[in-house]
């Protein structure tokens, strides 16, 4: 199984939501939702990685995004969204960001679990795996 297939599969285990456009992947699931009488607020995880077949290597972020659709608390709407980090700083911040949004959703979820699936996938295949706390260069 070539990476491409190796990532669509995995992707459907998952049931996540998987696009490609030259090269570039973009995977994302619901990770939790919450319904207030006025409003909808979900947590989703969303993961860009490029394929680069002639340097084999994939070039890969994520990041933990809230959004709300509705009403909020002071009538207006909202979206925020925090960048992780591979063992630095950003890393503990999001860790800490996912403590508080467990205050709010109800969720298990470990991002790392699917870091490392793609990391696997990506060094099975022969590619060298690049972890990036931005999207610059994952166009």
């Amino acid at each position: 199984m070539d990476l491409d297939q190796a990532i669509k599969a995995y992707a459907k285990e998952i049931s996540a939501n998987l696009k490609e456009k030259k090269g570039v992947y973009d995977l994302s699931l619901v990770v939790a939702e919450r319904k207030t009488m006025m409003s909808k607020q979900k947590l989703s995880y969303e993961a860009k990685f490029k394929v680069d077949d002639k340097e084999n290597t994939v070039k890969f972020t994520e990041i933990l995004k809230e959004s709300s659709s509705g009403m909020n608390a002071d009538m207006g709407f909202q979206s925020t969204s925090y960048r992780t980090g591979k063992g630095g700083q950003q890393e503990s911040v999001i860790e800490q960001q996912s403590d508080q949004f467990g205050k709010k959703y109800s969720y298990d979820f470990d991002f790392k679990t699917i870091r490392g699936k793609i990391e696997s996938l990506t060094q099975e295949a022969g590619y060298s795996f690049q972890y990036q706390i931005t999207a610059r260069g994952i166009k």
